[in-house]
């Protein structure tokens, strides 16, 4: 869009600084990060299908209206729609996990879980390897937003007709699947007509949800250097610039991507044949995640212009690594409380999404030479320690058992429980006493009634 010369030059050229391009790319995370929470209970209250479906419908339609929207109101009105985008496609990770939580038995969770978030690379390595085609076609750049569209829009037709909220209500699932999905997730037969209260205190007070949270945190921010930061690193020390080829930017997505089928093959293997439980596999794969890019991350600040090979190996080795950390850390949260795991994604995702705010902030402050090997060297460690004591915590304080608040009844035992003893606000030795009596009454007025039973029967005998 801003270089017409190595696409399509039929097409317009905008004449955007680099503070205008910041501001369009940050433009999303604005919208992305204040619908996070609320799309976890837009799911619980309407159902996944329609919370899913009404985002990206709204995305695909946002995307078919950017060409001819910037060609009148140029970056402002870009910065407008793609904050109107993220605030669509904010809901919809809260919602899939959520949509998880409903459709996946402990035994697929992992698979099922795994298939769903990969799509995100998918579709990352897709539009990488595609843009570059389409902007240099007929159609030009605006093609780019109107395929995004027809995809998306496809998508939603397909979405309309094969999806269900839950297994209860499809017209596609036999009566055995879904009673064994029912049956697997331990649900009674009105469990989808209940509304279950949210636990809040619980939830926060929760050291295991407390672990999910510091160890997803953890990920985004070294996920962040890794993504965002290596690439000026290259460019600025190394010598490289690899956003502008094609095949550079998508291979280290399209080695997240394969690398989750292999981390997803381990985890069942290790799971199935009993070798560890789904905490520890969960645990060790998140510590591969997250350890072996911390020391890669501290070795890639020691390289050379010499060395661009070994540097794009190492930067594709580590976002390739770090994939690993969906089976790790990103699906414990349906672990924890399959009922509320929207509630729960929602939650974390709007606080791991301050992340890539803050991140690039430090390297603003750190980093005021871009040719400075040595202040891009503090950004590796900072990073690198981060993945470390981030996944300590998770190690230390994390599961995957199921916890006690994810009970349809939990807030209910205690209201309960403090309606009793409301009630009787007496002494425990009078509660006591005062029981004592009324079972002395109550055993003496059914003596009575026997005798007089039998007195009755006695009086029919003798007539």
């Amino acid at each position: 869009m801003t270089n017409a010369s190595t696409t399509n030059p039929d097409f317009q050229e905008f004449d955007w600084n680099e503070q205008h391009k910041s501001f369009i790319l940050s433009s999303f995370y604005w919208g992305y990060v204040l619908t996070q929470f609320p799309g976890g209970y837009l799911s619980r209250r309407f159902g996944s299908k329609i919370t899913i479906l009404i985002a990206t419908f709204a995305s695909a339609v946002c995307s078919f209206i950017t060409p001819l929207s910037v060609g009148a109101g140029n970056w402002p009105i870009f910065c407008t729609i793609r904050f109107l985008q993220g605030i669509f496609q904010g809901a919809i990770f809260p919602a899939i996990h959520d949509h998880l939580a409903k459709w996946s038995p402990l035994q697929e969770r992992n698979i099922l879980g795994t298939i769903s978030l990969a799509g995100t690379d998918c579709g990352t390595v897709i539009a990488l390897a595609s843009s570059g085609l389409i902007a240099s076609s007929s159609i030009g750049w605006p093609g780019i937003s109107y395929v995004a569209a027809a995809i998306c829009l496809t998508w939603c037709a397909l979405w309309i007709v094969f999806a269900s909220d839950n297994p209860t209500v499809s017209k596609f699932i036999t009566p055995q699947e879904c009673k064994y999905i029912e049956r697997s997730l331990e649900r009674s037969a009105d469990f989808h007509k209940n509304k279950i209260p949210v636990p809040w205190r619980a939830i926060f007070t929760s050291m295991p949800f407390l672990a999910f949270l510091v160890g997803r945190c953890g990920e985004a921010w070294g996920f962040t250097t890794l993504q965002s930061q290596i690439p000026f690193y290259m460019h600025g020390v190394l010598h490289m610039e690899i956003k502008e080829n094609g095949l550079f930017s998508a291979l280290p997505y399209l080695t997240m991507w394969l690398s989750l089928y292999i981390y997803l093959a381990i985890g069942n293997f290790l799971t199935s044949h009993n070798i560890l439980s789904l905490t520890a596999m969960r645990k060790v794969i998140n510590s591969v995640s997250l350890w072996i890019p911390a020391v890669l991350l501290c070795f890639v600040g020691f390289l050379d212009s010499s060395q661009t090979t070994l540097a794009i190996v190492l930067m594709t080795l580590n976002i390739g690594i770090n994939g690993g950390t969906t089976i790790g850390c990103t699906l414990n949260s349906i672990d924890l409380a399959p009922n509320h795991a929207g509630i729960l994604m929602g939650l974390s995702n709007t606080i791991v999404n301050i992340v890539p705010i803050l991140s690039p902030l430090l390297v603003g402050f750190v980093v005021t030479d871009k040719h400075s090997r040595h202040q891009w060297q503090i950004i590796f460690m900072v990073s690198a320690a981060i993945f470390f004591f981030g996944n300590l915590f998770y190690i230390i304080w994390g599961t995957s058992e199921t916890q006690p608040w994810n009970s349809s009844d939990f807030d209910q035992g205690k209201d309960v429980e403090k309606a009793a003893d409301k009630a009787v606000p007496c002494k425990p030795v009078k509660a006591k006493v005062q029981k004592e009596k009324v079972d002395e009454e109550e055993s003496q007025k059914k003596v009575a009634t026997n005798l007089k039973a039998a007195s009755d029967d006695a009086e029919r005998t003798r007539l």
